[in-house]
């Protein structure tokens, strides 16, 4: 019994290090095995648990920034588009382009990756020496400048024509392409819990929560926020490559735009910032009801971005925690009310 018991917090604890408790991995598997059972083997619906995914991997990567260094990027989403348009340009081989570099998509997926990151990185070194919404503004307006360029730079992105990207697989069904997206969401958030359970982490967490204090005790506030803001924006171009190889359509206002930002920061805000999974948890039900919700009620378009603005003014006035907050509430609610059953139990063989 003991070595059973043993071999299981060994378990838990190694579960811990990347993040997952045992039921988180339990939802994790089941999640994995869904689109295998009807009515979830349906196309449709298989699109949108890969929409669902797709944010719940931008919604960690947002939080790594908004939630531990305490900088809002409203230029999120054009960093992911930066890495989208790039992966695209990297696999064109149409003249109608002026660069036809003709790579792989596999390959021009990292490329995308990389050129955001370089971006994060010349973004971070300019702005996060200023404090607050400073640091938020900024971030907003390098967004609206590479959405600029993106759009009148025609000669090479085709501007808001858009363009029209290979493919990453031969076949058109929507299950191999939903275990890809699942896989890079997981990397995503095991590397970035990874960082967070580091050293690094900490001194997230003490520029965060005050910045002078954390100067003052010998951290490198630059150094820091800059190094967090520039894998959040490799992570950003990544995931760009993927959207762009499996939507297969690219255009700077459906994919760049300030609103594409605002989804992922009302997920992180009602998911729980600052938890990196919080987000990650409630994205694929908030897809489900956006779907429901423009599918029956095509006359009000944007209803999404009302319901996700309600969601966040009761959020952040009755629980600025979030989900999950909640979730931890709750479990240690229920925690104590075992450790009280049990300990009247003994009393009483006792």
């Amino acid at each position: 019994m003991e070595n059973q018991k043993s071999a299981w917090n060994r378990f838990t604890t190694r579960l811990s290090t990347i993040g997952f408790s045992p039921l988180g991995l339990i939802l994790l598997l089941a999640l994995l095995v869904l689109p295998l059972f009807p009515p979830f083997n349906q196309e449709h619906i298989l699109r949108w648990l890969i929409m669902g995914a797709f944010l719940a991997a931008q919604a960690v990567a947002f939080d790594f920034t908004a939630g531990y260094i305490n900088v809002v990027n409203f230029g999120f989403a054009a960093i992911l588009g930066l890495g989208a348009y790039t992966a695209a340009i990297m696999t064109n081989t149409s003249p109608v382009l002026a660069i036809q570099p003709g790579l792989s998509p596999w390959i021009a997926i990292w490329i995308g990756a990389i050129v955001s990151g370089m971006v994060g990185l010349g973004l971070g070194v300019l702005t996060l020496r200023l404090r607050g919404i400073f640091a938020a503004v900024m971030s907003w307006f390098v967004g609206i400048a590479l959405l600029g360029i993106i759009r009148n730079w025609t000669a090479v992105t085709r501007g808001p024509m858009g363009m029209h990207p290979h493919s990453l697989l031969e076949t058109t069904d929507n299950l191999p392409y939903f275990y890809i997206i699942m896989g890079m969401m997981l990397v995503v958030y095991i590397v970035l819990k990874l960082v967070v359970r580091s050293h690094y982490g900490l001194a997230f967490k003490a520029i965060g929560q005050n910045f002078d204090a954390a100067r003052a005790s010998g951290i490198n506030p630059t150094y820091y926020r800059v190094f967090n803001f520039t894998l959040s924006a490799f992570f950003a171009g990544w995931l760009g490559g993927f959207y762009a190889f499996y939507f297969g359509a690219l255009t700077p206002q459906t994919l760049m735009h300030t609103s594409k930002t605002v989804e992922v920061l009302a997920l992180v805000y009602i998911g729980g910032r600052g938890s990196l999974w919080g987000g990650m948890a409630i994205a694929f039900p908030f897809v489900f009801l956006i779907e429901f919700l423009r599918s029956n009620f095509t006359e009000l378009p944007g209803l999404h971005l009302v319901v996700y603005g309600v969601l966040m003014v009761v959020v952040m006035i009755y629980y600025p925690a979030g989900f999950a907050g909640l979730y931890d509430w709750a479990r240690a609610k229920l925690l104590s009310a075992f450790a009280r059953r049990k300990s009247r139990a003994q009393e009483a063989e006792a």
